[in-house]
This record gives C-alpha cells, sequence and structure tokens, in this order.
C-alpha cells in the first residue's frame, strides 16, 4: 500500500516537472515573438519616419522604404513596406516643407 503511494507521488512529481518544462518553454517563445515584432514594429516605423520627413526628395530616390500616394494637393498617404505595415496621412507645407501627420494606423491583412 505504502509502495503504491509512493510511486503514485512520483508520477505527480514527474508530470508536474513536465508541465512546467513545456509552460517555460511556451513563455521563452511568447518572449522571443514579443520581442521580434516589438524590432519589427519599430523598422517600419523609422521606415515611415524617413520617408515623412523626405516626403520632397523622394521623387529622386530609386528604391524608398515606403509606398507613397497622393490624396489631394498637399495631403499624402505613407505605408511602409515591410511588415508589419504602418500607414500615416501627411500635410506637406510647400512653403516650408515640413510636414505635420494627421493620423497612422496599423495596416492589418
Amino acid at each position: 500500500m505504502i509502495l503504491a503511494w509512493v510511486i503514485s507521488l512520483l508520477l505527480l512529481c514527474a508530470s508536474l516537472i513536465m508541465h512546467l518544462e513545456r509552460l517555460t518553454a511556451l513563455r521563452l517563445m511568447e518572449i522571443k515573438t514579443i520581442e521580434t515584432a516589438q524590432q519589427n514594429f519599430i523598422a517600419a516605423e523609422k521606415a515611415v519616419l524617413d520617408c515623412e520627413n523626405n516626403l520632397n526628395m523622394l521623387s529622386l530616390l530609386a528604391d524608398t522604404p515606403c509606398f507613397i500616394q497622393a490624396l489631394s494637393k498637399n495631403t499624402w498617404l505613407i505605408t511602409s513596406k515591410q511588415k508589419p505595415a504602418i500607414q500615416i496621412h501627411v500635410v506637406l507645407d510647400e512653403k516650408s516643407g515640413s510636414t505635420t501627420r494627421i493620423n497612422w494606423r496599423q495596416v492589418f491583412e
């Protein structure tokens, strides 16, 4: 009787250790996924910011990190090429060459 009790305790401990190992592995994968997503989001924001700051000179560049659309005379839609895609609406002041963001959003497919 005592032997069965000891064996059941050992099996419970082994099961607990197995579940803890799985939980730890899942937590490590979660942290790595969050870090990768943050790095990609920051890189997309930098690309959009670069396109926004150089909106007057982008026609001279051959390879831009963004898709650029003219919505009206001074309003532009800038979308990053890399994922996750970020879109911003920008108003360009022709006299000073400065840009002002109207809004931004993350593009979901």
